[in-house]
């Protein structure tokens, strides 16, 4: 667990703590440390100074270790790794180049994620792939004798959400990774929420593909993410979409596409934001990903402890292993509670039925409070958010 020592620098070395907001949307997008926002501003002012290319070439040792920072965050090869522009583009990347036949089944949970499901709706449709959704079980996470059963010939893919946009629910990507690999059937693991909040080894969750984003939990820049890879898979897919940077043009007829990951990135990319990328993995590794994992979940546990005092709120959250996302059903109006909650000082959010729409529907739930608190928060500030929330609920009822 982080110390009393190390949270006050932490705290110190937050920009956005001490303002006039609590930050409690994690699942947001995160405070950035100073030192991340130190990366960003150097690089975009050295762009200013000598220009976008002439930048690239002075940092680009520095721009490449990126690819080695989040090899070694999720236990990979830096050859496996492709930084994109978000995870939905990670995600997509893979999902849209894999060859996949009509009538070819591909199995997801109750607790999808909108983009994902959207994608799978749109190659049901173009493609006539079958979308077959895992039920959950009693505890709310993917049953995987479920999973198990569902196995065929047949099945293509599997694709899980990790971490769901709400219900506080951490899925069992390595148990889903071992009946995957048991069939000799791709997974696909959405890890969007998961990194920066849990420590990852690819290895160990017997993943082949994994997309993430950096402006949640691990605390980076908007506008970046990576992918990876499988070794054994980057020579199977020939991306969808292919440029200058993803292949070579070597005869008037024939290209040759890059042998490692990088074949699912494009020529064009945000390095200032990139370098800011590598500070926020630099940032999570001086803190530990153990302590900060067993520290996000102790707060959220006291999120979801104080909240049940409270009459008028209920956290709806699911799973016996819960995640830094609290989800709390509230008397009144979600979306009025929230800005109101802005004016008094606290920043959350809402997750609505059309982010998770399999999940809500079956269990019948409303548009939902997030509070996602993260290491950087203290017990006082969630215990004031529960407390300013409940009384904002009984003006309002």
């Amino acid at each position: 667990m982080i110390d009393a020592p190390t949270l006050d620098r932490i705290r110190a070395e937050t920009p956005g703590i001490g303002g006039s907001s609590v930050h409690l949307l994690a699942c947001g997008s995160a405070l950035m440390p100073q030192p991340v926002v130190d990366a960003i501003v150097d690089h975009t002012q050295l762009e200013a100074q000598i220009g976008g290319y002439e930048a690239h070439a002075a940092r680009l040792p520095a721009l490449e270790a990126v690819y080695d920072k989040v090899a070694r965050h999720i236990g990979a090869q830096s050859h496996e790794i492709a930084l994109v522009e978000n995870a939905t583009v990670a995600w997509c990347q893979v999902f849209y180049s894999l060859d996949l036949e009509p009538g070819t089944r591909v199995l997801t949970c109750e607790s999808e994620y909108a983009s994902n499901y959207i994608s799978f709706l749109q190659r049901a449709k173009r493609d006539g792939i079958k979308i077959e959704v895992i039920p959950s079980d009693d505890t709310g996470a993917v049953d995987t004798k479920a999973l198990e059963s569902a196995m065929g010939p047949d099945v293509g893919l599997v694709a899980i959400t990790w971490i769901p946009t709400s219900g506080g629910l951490v899925n069992p990507a390595a148990e889903i990774g071992r009946i995957a690999r048991a069939h000799g059937v791709p997974f696909l693991l959405d890890a969007c929420q998961a990194v920066g909040q849990l420590k990852i080894d690819v290895a160990e969750i017997g993943c082949d593909f994994l997309s993430a984003t950096g402006r949640k939990f691990l605390r980076g820049p908007r506008g970046t993410g990576f992918l990876y890879v499988a070794d054994a898979w980057i020579d199977r897919i020939e991306p969808v979409v292919l440029d200058l940077y993803s292949a070579t043009w070597v005869a008037r007829d024939t290209y040759q596409i890059r042998p490692d990951a990088r074949r699912f990135e494009n020529w064009e990319n945000a390095y200032a934001l990139r370098a800011g990328l590598g500070a926020a993995l630099d940032y999570a590794d001086t803190i530990g990903m153990d302590e900060i994992e067993a520290r996000v979940e102790h707060l959220a546990a006291f999120c979801r402890d104080r909240i049940a005092t409270q009459a008028g709120l209920a956290a709806r959250d699911l799973g016996i292993k819960r995640c830094g996302i609290v989800s709390v059903q509230a008397d009144g109006d979600p979306e009025a509670l929230v800005k109101d909650m802005a004016t008094k000082g606290f920043a959350l959010g809402t997750s609505s039925p059309n982010s998770t729409r399999i999940d809500f529907e079956n269990r019948g739930l409303p548009t939902l409070i997030r509070i996602a608190p993260h290491y950087y928060n203290t017990e006082d500030e969630i215990a004031a958010c529960a407390d300013t929330l409940a009384a904002l609920v009984r003006q309002a009822t």
